[in-house]
This record gives C-alpha cells, structure tokens and sequence, in this order.
C-alpha cells in the first residue's frame, strides 16, 4: 500500500475519533506542531525511519520531545503508530490530518511567495482578492519570500498556480526569442 494511502487512513482514523471525543480543534493544533517538528528536525525523521532504534526507545523519545505539547489523545496516537511500526509516516498523516481537517471545515490553504517581504495589509488584501475571485470563504495563507522572483508574486491553491513574477515573465520572453518565427530554418 502506498505511504499516502496510509497516512490518508490513519488520518481518516483520528478524524474520527476526535470527531467522536468532541477534541478535532485541539488536535488539529496537536497534528500542527507535529507536522512543524517533523518538517523542522531531520534528526527526528532520520529516527523516525531508523530499523536500528527500538520501537520502546522510539516511543520514549517523542514522549520527551511532545511532553507538555501533545493532548492525551495525540499521545496515545503516537504510541499507537509507533506500536504498529507506522512511526515513519508520522509526517504525512500529520499532514493528511491538516488536509482533512481543512476539507471538513472548507479552509483553502494558499501559498504566497514574493521576492521581498510584504506588509501585513497587502497579505490581508491578496485573501480578499482571493475569496471574492474564486468564491473561498475560509483561507488559511502562508506566506514566504523567494529573491529569486526578482519582483512579483507566485500564487498556489487547490493545486493551481498563479505565477506573476518577473522571473517568469523573463523565461516567457527567453523562450519567445530562442523561437523566432521570421527565420526560415535552412535544412
């Protein structure tokens, strides 16, 4: 069965379940710290994946690394997972949690990415542009800044881009050029 398949039923699992205990918001902020723990340590996902380390010592180190962060449900989860030797796609079915979680409660997530930092105004702005275009109520934004765009925006959600940079304006004006129609090709 494929790793996304996997943690897609896992996460369906706990859904459930948290569903069911009256806890979906708290672990929707569980599942966020984990899946920002998993993103920012790869030491922590190298041990995740490792068949040297135990499953008891697997478990006793992210009691230690969530203690105090993790409600009682999410813990159990975790030993649940680490118990069934599904402790390497903690990442992805922290991740298809977030995914489902949005679904349930019709939040679109959209990526945001500029050459430089933009105020707080203009982010606020883009979200209205946003949901009026498309018709979104809910939008969670995530912005971040690449220089590389030169200047411009590159837009992402429900897995569309919107790409306005300068960088891709100037590939666009590459590729024109590189295609010169008013040479005839000597063959």
């Amino acid at each position: 069965m494929s790793q996304s398949r996997i943690a897609d039923r896992y996460a369906k699992s706990l859904m459930d379940l948290a569903i069911e205990k009256d806890q979906l918001e708290a672990l929707r902020s569980d599942m966020q710290t984990v899946k920002i723990a998993c993103k920012d340590s790869q030491e922590l996902a190298t041990l995740l994946k490792s068949p040297v380390v135990k499953a008891d010592q697997k478990n006793k180190i992210l009691s230690a690394i969530f203690a105090g962060k993790l409600s009682e449900l999410a813990s159990a989860f975790l030993a649940l997972l680490v118990r069934k030797g599904r402790e390497a796609d903690l990442a992805g079915v922290a991740q298809a949690f977030l995914q489902q979680y949005n679904a349930l409660k019709g939040i679109h997530e959209v990526k945001l990415t500029t050459a430089a930092e933009i105020s707080t105004e203009m982010k606020e702005g883009f979200a209205a542009k946003l949901k009026e275009a498309m018709g979104f109520a809910n939008i969670e934004l995530e912005t971040k800044t690449d220089p590389a765009l030169i200047g411009g925006f590159v837009l992402e959600f429900d897995q569309q881009q919107v790409d306005a940079s300068i960088a891709h304006d100037l590939r666009e004006l590459r590729k024109s050029f590189s295609e010169n129609l008013y040479i005839q090709n000597l063959r």
